[in-house]
């Protein structure tokens, strides 16, 4: 099969390395334009859109800061004139042990909410009123969640698994009450990815410990995940509006 993007605009956030970049890079490929939103990797992020090509630029905003975000989304429609597909990818994984102090603990969740929950739905909540400007073709929202949304984490990534679990319940939310506007919503929920922000987990415990966990051989890698994220962009899975994919190298079967 081979999807063609010509012509669509994407905003994927924490395009600059790791998922993200593979998502950016696998949507250039297919002819999309991206805005590849970065927090502080100018370099990493600039270079990204310029391989990803097709017209792509680099946008940067800190995530944790709700003006931030409007502003994204409002450079983004500046630049391009319009948004097709907004994927959330852009999070963090703090690590907050139940028994740290409540001025220690608290902030964390706070922290990890602003930027994988909140974000996420503020985002969302801009790309959907321009969405509803578009009709009839409404828009596309693509979120990267977890498998901990599922099946949980360990108790030190409390945050992190509730944080994924909200992403959920927000996406299937949004698929229920916008789906007859041709706003469509997807989860994908990927395990242990080979990436920066899993490498503390893989230190700490030793990849085979990871690697163990898999019904597979190896361990996934983000570029894994980037053709699925094609394809749910593309519209031609739009009848699993509301779903979550699991990536996860059969570690979690549901």
């Amino acid at each position: 099969m081979n999807i063609d993007l010509s012509g669509k605009n994407v905003l994927v956030t924490g395009g600059s390395r790791g998922i993200g970049r593979a998502i950016s890079l696998a949507l250039g490929e297919s002819g999309a334009r991206v805005a590849v939103h970065y927090r502080a990797r100018k370099e990493e992020a600039e270079r990204v859109a310029g391989e990803a090509g097709n017209g792509s630029r680099a946008f940067d905003a800190d995530l944790s800061n709700v003006m931030a975000c409007e502003s994204l989304f409002s450079r983004v429609l500046d630049v391009f004139g319009s948004v097709d597909v907004l994927i959330n990818n852009a999070g963090v994984a703090i690590e907050s042990p139940i028994d740290s102090a409540n001025n220690q603990w608290v902030p964390i969740w706070d922290a990890t909410l602003d930027v994988n929950l909140r974000a996420t739905a503020l985002l969302s909540k801009l790309a959907i009123a321009h969405f509803l400007k578009k009709k009839p073709e409404g828009g596309r929202l693509i979120h990267i969640a977890s498998r901990a949304a599922f099946r949980g984490d360990t108790p030190e990534y409390l945050a992190y698994a509730a944080s994924k679990g909200g992403m959920v319940a927000f996406s299937r939310s949004i698929a229920r009450g916008f789906g007859k506007h041709g706003i469509c919503s997807f989860i994908l929920a990927p395990g242990f990815v080979r990436t920066e922000m899993a490498q503390d987990f893989i230190d700490q415990y030793g990849e085979d410990h990871v690697a163990d966990d898999l019904a597979l051989n190896r361990l996934t890698e983000p570029e894994d995940l980037a053709p699925m994220v094609v394809l749910l962009a593309s519209g031609l899975a739009d009848h699993a509006t509301g779903t979550s994919i699991d990536f996860n190298a059969g570690s979690y079967v549901r």
